[in-house]
């Protein structure tokens, strides 16, 4: 991969800063050119704009690593095949990259920049092509809503069954699409280790002006059908036996839960330690679960925290500040998920405190729509309530 690295992040550079204004120009084009691709688009265009300068950067980022900017385009490969992405549409999106790169990195625009684009889309595009031509699974799956349960005022439990076999890996996500919203994909974790009967789970929060996340939460029921898109991440279950602390904030429950699944089921017998966190203690929806999981499971301790809610009675503070106050999470592997702030924090804390950060496994994928704000802003860590929580080995 022989790319001239420099002159594509130079100019890439300048149009960073008018990213909507890139966007727009780039739609625009693609579209006038090939009407017929509007179709494959979601009414609102926001979302779109706003992924394609997401993937530019991620794209313009790991130009200096070859082996995972390869993984990488090859991922975004596999996932255009739901939306029905061709050669012929990749040939119609470069040219209209080009174009807005071309405008809007005029002032230092030359061949040889040109020449550096061309080059690197050919790449990409020749990468995603050939990963979606070798994928042997469904582009999407159907899936029957056999369970819907309201376990809060925002959150709830979906039982999806889907109509073929999918395989997928605890810890992984998959996009969803709602007759409601057609063409309108979201991501989320499913939240159990594979089952013999092939459902899965999801925890959905409604997020304010989150058009799938409140279809799910508040107009799905039992018997409607889902569209399912192949599942994806790369947050795993352990392959060592070294005890787990697992930090979850709202809803990246989730993954957490499946990856725990999984290690219990597996017959190994590390200690477990999860850190679940919320703003209020009515979000703490899903205890029953855990409570049952942990009664099965002596090795399993469960700790929720709570950040602003005043008349809470047990342990109140800010994720990060909870996994800080433990003298050493170092012998670990790590599973953190929830907002990215709150992931962010808590990777660094644990960075500090001699983690590696290969025993680290997070997940916090900005596109997902689940909770985006931090359920953990309040500071306080009182000592009386981690005295019963062991923690090192």
């Amino acid at each position: 991969m022989s790319l001239n690295a420099r002159l594509i992040k130079e100019s890439f550079a300048l149009v960073e800063p008018v990213a909507g204004r890139a966007s727009a120009y780039f739609y625009g084009l693609l579209f006038a050119h090939r009407p017929s691709l509007r179709g494959m688009f979601p009414p609102d265009m926001a979302a779109p704009r706003g992924r394609l300068f997401d993937v530019l950067r991620r794209v313009v980022r790991e130009l200096d690593s070859p082996e995972g900017l390869t993984s990488y385009l090859a991922g975004l490969g596999r996932d255009q095949r739901r939306y029905g992405f061709s050669p012929e549409h990749h040939t119609a999106a470069g040219a209209a990259l080009l174009a807005t790169m071309r405008r809007f990195a005029a002032r230092i625009w030359t061949e040889e920049t040109e020449a550096a684009w061309s080059e690197a889309y050919a790449m990409a595009s020749r990468i995603m092509i050939d990963a979606a031509a070798a994928e042997t699974t469904p582009p999407w799956w159907l899936a029957e809503v056999t369970g819907h349960e309201a376990r809060c005022r925002d959150i709830a439990v979906l039982t999806l069954r889907p109509s073929q076999r999918m395989d997928f890996v605890p810890g992984q996500h998959v996009p969803v699409q709602t007759a409601r919203w057609p063409r309108v994909w979201r991501r989320f974790s499913i939240a159990n280790a594979p089952r013999a009967d092939g459902t899965l789970r999801l925890h959905v929060r409604a997020v304010p002006g989150g058009w799938v996340s409140s279809a799910l939460v508040r107009h799905t029921r039992p018997g409607d059908q889902l569209l399912l898109g192949p599942p994806a991440g790369t947050m795993a279950p352990p392959e060592s036996d070294r005890d787990l602390l697992c930090v979850a904030g709202g809803t990246g429950l989730a993954p957490i839960k499946a990856v725990m699944e999984h290690v219990i089921a597996s017959g190994r017998r590390p200690n477990i330690h999860l850190l679940f966190g919320v703003r209020h203690a009515g979000d703490l929806y899903d205890m029953p679960d855990l409570t049952r999981l942990a009664a099965g499971f002596p090795w399993l301790r469960v700790l929720p925290v709570v950040s602003d809610d005043p008349a809470y009675q047990g342990l109140r503070g800010r994720l990060p500040d909870v996994v800080d106050a433990f003298p050493s999470w170092s012998g670990h592997e790590v599973y953190v998920c929830g907002p990215p702030p709150m992931v962010d924090a808590t990777v660094r804390r644990l960075r500090r405190s001699g983690v590696p950060l290969a025993r680290i496994h997070r997940d916090a994928d900005p596109e997902r729509d689940r909770d985006r704000s931090d359920p953990t802003e309040t500071a306080g860590t009182p000592d009386r309530f981690l005295a019963g929580f062991e923690s090192k080995t």
